[in-house]
């Protein structure tokens, strides 16, 4: 069988294993803390619901043979584990199988919980990581030489993701076209970091290049990635220098990581580092393998093809149960205003009543709520509860009886789900009440921050879930459902 080797991409292959890798422990170490309080036995959306209506084809998963918190503990642990050996190079040392494995392992764990995570797993990036991942596992080990095709094929995920989110905001919202979105998107963006103020406050004709640069980054660098060399690593290093301009700007969990690995694959080595004597034979069922993963790439991308052609073109969507070859697109419209719900609770009744100094302020780890508070840097770390409060406010159905249902758990005080926020008021006992309230936040001016320290300028602007206690929600404390 004719060689498919590509020796010189070891660097490539070297960066997205271990990129790869590293992601994966961040994504277990974000299951085993988060997703019991959001999907599981007592979740706010339990995976038991989710598992009792779907059938293991429609939604492949390991829970399928039942769910326990501590089977998800067993589960992300265990992956979060085999991340760390894949991180320090060990399983790519053994044998091809053994490193195979290694990666399947990641990819069935990950996928048995996204697939069961309701909701609260919903986002682009999830399937994004498992199409990522299931190409990983073709990469080969130590001693093989990279396959072309697989280098090839990550170099087509990458033009996915950006062609997408390029033509999703060409055809989108008309702020793309007339060049004044990022007068607003720094601002209203889902998790603004620590220099996203900054950001916002470049002057204006700025925002129109950041805008342009978008464009040219994601509608004709891509195209470049199928180039001869040098072309093709020249386009890849401009990929990702924009994707490091997003990192920098905002927080987008590990999108823009997984991208930049994506586009990795299109550097080559450095004349002289990798020689094709340097590997052993591949084997021919490895080659063989290589093939039939790539005419399955090919297959299933007439779906993501289609999306991209059509006028109609759908953000992010898997077409299979497995989530690979997906299609990929971002922020096709961009608010410009932003409006936070705040959480507060009171301890005392009597005192809610009389005195609004009596209701104190819940804090999140990651969005917006205190105005003299830094937006923090989070990612590549994912607070998911927070990414998802912050869609409240564009349409109530992001609430589902999700939101309703966290409310009451924090009347209860529940450990797993206070554990989600950053800052209980109540450290002594839970609230008596609890409400939710909608304020419009903006960026405070250079003369405000100076003169306050305040980095946002908060405004009531709507009352969104009244005051209730217990009392009032029969059936919807532990165990029960809204």
């Amino acid at each position: 069988m004719p060689t498919l080797d590509a020796p010189d991409y070891t660097i490539a292959r070297f960066v997205i294993e271990r990129g790869l890798a590293l992601i994966y422990l961040i994504a277990f170490v974000v299951a085993a803390r988060q997703f019991p309080a959001l999907a599981g036995e007592h979740g706010l959306q339990p995976a038991a619901r989710l598992l009792a209506r779907t059938r293991f084809l429609d939604a492949p998963s390991l829970f399928h043979r039942g769910y326990s918190d501590r089977r998800l503990a067993i589960v992300a642990w265990t992956g979060a584990v085999i991340s760390v050996l894949l991180v320090l190079g060990l399983p790519q040392r053994a044998p091809l199988p053994v490193t195979m494995a290694a990666w399947i392992a990641l990819w069935t764990l990950y996928q048995s919980i996204v697939n069961v995570g309701g909701t609260f797993y919903g986002f682009g990036w999830e399937s994004l990581l498992l199409e990522a991942g299931f190409l990983a596992i073709f990469l080969g080990n130590a001693e093989t030489a990279p396959q072309w095709l697989m280098i090839l094929a990550f170099r087509w995920l990458a033009f996915r993701v950006e062609f997408g989110a390029g033509l999703i905001k060409l055809r989108g919202d008309p702020c793309w076209r007339n060049l004044t979105c990022m007068d607003f998107h720094h601002e209203t963006q889902p998790m603004p970091n620590p220099l996203s103020w900054f950001f916002h406050h470049l002057p204006r004709p700025l925002h129109r290049v950041e805008v342009l640069g978008n464009f040219f980054a994601q509608l004709v660098l891509p195209w470049g990635l199928f180039l001869p060399q040098p072309f093709a690593s020249i386009a890849a290093v401009l990929m990702i220098l924009t994707q490091l301009y997003l990192v920098v700007s905002g927080n987008y969990a590990w999108l823009n990581w997984l991208t930049i690995l994506a586009c990795v694959a299109g550097i080559a080595d450095p004349a002289g580092v990798a020689a094709a004597g340097t590997f052993a034979p591949t084997p021919a069922w490895f080659t063989a393998l290589a093939i039939v993963v790539a005419g399955l790439v090919v297959v299933l991308s007439w779906w993501p093809v289609r999306n991209m052609a059509s006028p109609g073109q759908a953000m992010n969507a898997s077409f299979n149960p497995f989530h690979v070859v997906n299609t990929y697109g971002a922020f096709g419209s961009v608010g410009r205003t932003r409006y936070e719900v705040v959480v507060e609770g009171a301890a005392d009744v009597a005192a809610a009543d009389a005195d609004g100094d009596a209701w104190r302020e819940y804090e999140f780890k990651g969005k917006p709520g205190d105005p003299g508070r830094l937006p923090p840097q989070v990612a590549p770390y994912h607070h998911r509860l927070d990414w998802m409060i912050w869609f409240i406010p564009l349409s109530p159905r992001y609430a589902g009886d999700w939101f309703l249902l966290f409310l009451v758990r924090l009347l209860e005080g529940d450990a797993a789900t206070l554990r989600l926020l950053r800052r209980n008021p109540f450290p002594d006992g839970p609230p008596s009440l609890v409400r939710a309230r909608l304020f419009h936040y903006r960026y405070s001016t250079w003369r405000e921050w100076r003169e306050t320290g305040r980095w946002w300028v908060r405004t009531f602007a709507a009352e969104y879930i009244p005051p209730f206690g217990l009392g009032d929600v029969r059936g919807l404390g532990r165990g029960g459902q809204a």
